[in-house]
């Protein structure tokens, strides 16, 4: 393992957990709020569901919204590419 890496001590659910990478202490402590944020809204809106299901959903939810993103990015790639190649 890199010597960059780093420990991270997050509450997520009420849960701790460990998490090891190389952001920053502000970066993980912003994505921790941000799944809170996220699991609690889920949770606002089907109170019946497991903290796993709730978990499941906000991670289908997010990996959508990372392709969704991706699509736009390669999107814009092209229109790059394209300006460049009529330049």
């Amino acid at each position: 393992m890199a010597e960059n890496k780093r420990r991270f001590k997050v509450v997520i659910g009420g849960k701790s957990y460990i998490i090891i990478g190389d952001a920053t202490d502000a970066h993980m402590q912003t994505v921790a709020k941000l799944v809170n944020n996220q699991l609690g809204q889920i949770k606002d809106v089907a109170a019946d569901l497991s903290d796993e299901q709730a978990a499941v959903l906000l991670a289908i939810n997010t990996v959508s919204g990372q392709l969704k993103l991706q699509a736009q990015i390669d999107a814009l790639r092209d229109q790059l590419n394209n300006r460049s190649k009529n330049d």
